[in-house]
């Protein structure tokens, strides 16, 4: 029993200072107790603890480095499995990591705000060798053949605590993808899979406004060849206030982050493209009063229903005679990919800045459905909240500057895209109607900007002239239907 190591906890550690050894005897003096020289060994609690270096693992859409945004933990704090330590936001997305440990966090390796490198260090955790044996004998696996989803199950790289927790909420790990070493599925790729198959539920955005239209300005009218009178008295205008002196600040240079980094590279890209601008107005005036039938119908149902919707899906059922408007280009390879999906892509101006979420599959939406998904865009944008499921995967895009007061634009194409469109805000203005009669309509400019390399003027125009005929004769929709 001499020869065994003595375990003992923290506060006994001070017995590796009262040991005493005497040079021509092989013993050892501890208080009163004689035992072999070749007993030296002492144990602390330490030695039961491990350091485990917890590194930033891949979070998808080949992002190579995420910003820190907001640190949860701090060293000395305990945290458990599945606790949040941090909030980190990509160019693409806001992400929250998770711990895999149940320990003691000792070092953080980066400052909020600093730049984090998928693969680095993130943060040390200090865990009980126990468990971090029982982790090492965790990652043994059997390799051998799949005939039944259990069998892939247990095939799958995963710890017995990430195979509880998918059990527990019935899911199977072979559709996990798992973002650790070969595969390994983890936790917080269980938990991601979990929140990727919740139906978020959300509370109806008043920020969601109306594509606002202009106003008649009422003129004061005189008959014609008299003058309106104007008073003889002199007018006066207040004095102007005296300015204080400007105050001179000192020049800040920042590094790029975030979004602001994303939107760089992408416009880097896009100056590559060479682009053809096409032009056109519409005449919206049977949309408007169709939308105001239906905008009562659609509160009933807790939807907003702004014109966005119908827009989108109008693009969608032109997009279907022209399918080249929704492919991507491989300059490099010099290859053309038709998407099958319609994946309309909305800009929106968010408090993190410029971010293009895209609607999947509006081919298979009614303008409802479709509303009720840019409604739940717009609450996660507003909130900070897309991530990279909504961030992704667009095939074309629209932008709606009318919402700010715009009537023109030139966009920008986002690469892989080959086409995008920007809507201006409609305005009350005076048109010939039938005998030249004058009228007043409700009028729409459309500004659309494709990828000359692939797509040519006369396809543009005719796209163009397509979705135009849907919105200025909404029956035209019902042509569509199946």
């Amino acid at each position: 029993a001499q020869n065994q190591p003595f375990h003992h906890s923290r506060p006994s550690g001070w017995l590796a200072c009262c040991c005493s050894y005497h040079n021509g005897q092989n013993k050892a003096r501890l208080g009163q107790v004689a035992l072999p020289l070749q007993w030296r060994t002492f144990m602390t609690s330490a030695d039961l603890f491990d350091i485990v270096q917890y590194k930033l693992s891949d979070i998808g859409e080949g992002i190579r480095e995420v910003i820190i945004v907001e640190w949860y933990v701090k060293p000395g704090d305990k945290v458990n499995q599945f606790d949040s330590v941090c909030e980190v936001k990509s160019d693409k997305a806001s992400v929250t990591i998770t711990s895999r440990y149940d320990g003691f966090v000792r070092k953080l390796y980066h400052e909020v705000d600093a730049v984090a490198l998928v693969g680095q260090p993130l943060l040390d955790i200090e865990i009980e060798e126990s468990a971090e044996s029982e982790k090492q004998e965790d990652v043994r696996e059997i390799d051998g053949g799949s005939v039944s989803k259990d069998e892939e199950d247990k095939k799958s790289l995963a710890t017995p605590a990430v195979r509880r927790l998918a059990i527990e909420n019935k899911i199977s790990l072979s559709d996990v993808i798992g973002t650790g070493k070969d595969g390994r599925v983890l936790k917080e790729d269980v938990i991601r899979y979990l929140e990727s198959k919740q139906v978020a539920q959300f509370e109806k955005s008043s920020a969601s406004k109306d594509v606002p239209s202009s106003q008649s300005t009422s003129i004061p009218q005189t008959p014609l060849g008299k003058s309106i009178p104007t008073s003889a008295a002199k007018v006066e205008f207040p004095a102007q206030p005296v300015s204080s002196p400007a105050q001179v600040g000192e020049d800040r240079t920042v590094p790029l982050k975030g979004v602001n980094k994303a939107m760089f590279k992408i416009m880097s890209e896009a100056l590559k493209i060479p682009p053809f601008g096409y032009y056109d107005e519409v005449d919206v005036s049977q949309l408007v009063d169709m939308r105001k039938r239906l905008k009562v119908i659609a509160q009933q149902r807790g939807i907003q229903l702004t014109y966005m919707p119908i827009f989108i899906k109008a693009v969608s059922l032109s997009l279907l005679q022209y399918p080249i408007l929704n492919s991507s280009l491989d300059a490099a390879s010099e290859h053309i990919t038709y998407k099958a999906s319609h994946n309309i892509g909305v800009a929106m101006d968010t408090p993190e800045g410029l971010l293009v979420p895209s609607i999947k599959n509006v081919q298979s939406l009614s303008i409802f459905e479709i509303a009720a998904e840019l409604n739940r865009l717009q609450s996660l944008g507003l909130a900070g909240k897309l991530g990279t499921a909504e961030l992704s995967g667009t095939t074309f895009s629209l932008s709606n500057i009318g919402a700010i007061g715009g009537t023109y634009a030139r966009p920008i194409i986002m690469p892989p895209n080959v086409a995008i469109g920007a809507i201006g805000k409609i305005q009350i203005l005076p048109r010939f109607a039938a005998q030249g009669a004058i009228k007043e309509a409700h009028i729409m400019n459309i500004s659309w900007s494709a990828d000359h390399r692939v797509i040519d003027g006369a396809t543009m125009a005719r796209f163009s002239n397509l979705w135009k005929q849907y919105l200025e004769e909404p029956t035209t929709f019902l042509l569509n239907l199946k």
